[in-house]
């Protein structure tokens, strides 16, 4: 692709339904950016096909035979140069939105969100911004209930204290669902050093998005109401 050239996103479908994958690859490929370049009934043939085409995201159900979703995303998330990964979901707080966050998915989709927040979300992932917003991060959190949590609590207050005094103070913020320019506001900073701030958060803690950095915060029993 040549500089004047148009980015396009190179999108893997991954559900076991039939009629679900027909309609997702209709909606997705009428898009001009967005080339669908395969689609999956269950997570194993999904690494094969992302082995074999690299995309830029994969679009992957939760529930599905041989392997599911969520393994496939852990899988994937592990790899270098990994591809961005949204889950599909039907909500009602499906504890397993979850691990797929802590496992690196950029986001969750609900089977019926109308078809063109589905293709920005695309769009938006594959240029490395997460689709879950932080407030809904919260939301989702708070209902679901969280097994070992004194033992990810630990852990998460460790991770935490790797950071400086003031890229802790920015993760807080990120966890409490302030926008880049809250942030800046409440600390005294420019929306410029917020971000580098962030950028140093997730390199130093491993992370790949923001949702992440929430859900440690949220782990390490940090927000309001939480000791």
């Amino acid at each position: 692709m040549t500089a004047s050239e148009p980015w396009t996103v190179d999108l893997i479908i991954v559900d076991d339904d039939p009629l679900v994958r027909a309609g997702l690859v209709m909606m997705l490929g009428g898009a001009p950016d967005i080339r669908v370049v395969a689609e999956a009934g269950d997570g194993a043939q999904a690494l094969a096909l992302v082995d074999r085409h690299a995309p830029d995201v994969v679009l992957m159900d939760i529930r599905m035979p041989a392997m599911d979703g969520l393994t496939a995303t852990e899988i994937l998330r592990d790899r270098s140069r990994a591809p961005e990964v949204i889950v599909l979901t039907t909500f009602d707080a499906d504890e397993h939105v979850l691990r797929a966050l802590r496992a690196g998915a950029a986001g969750f989709l609900l089977k019926d969100t109308p078809p063109e927040e589905i293709v920005t979300a695309v769009r938006q992932v594959a240029r490395g911004h997460p689709v879950l917003s932080p407030a809904v991060t919260r939301r989702l959190i708070a209902r679901v209930a969280d097994a070992g949590q004194d033992r990810r609590r630990t852990h998460a207050r460790d991770r935490l204290a790797l950071l400086a005094d003031r890229e802790h103070e920015v993760a807080l913020a990120v966890g409490q669902a302030r926008s880049n320019a809250e942030i800046a506001a409440a600390l005294y900073l420019s929306v410029p050093t917020v971000k580098t701030h962030v950028s140093a958060i997730l390199a130093k803690l491993g992370l790949n998005n923001r949702v992440q950095i929430a859900l440690l915060v949220h782990d390490a029993g940090l927000l309001d109401g939480q000791e």
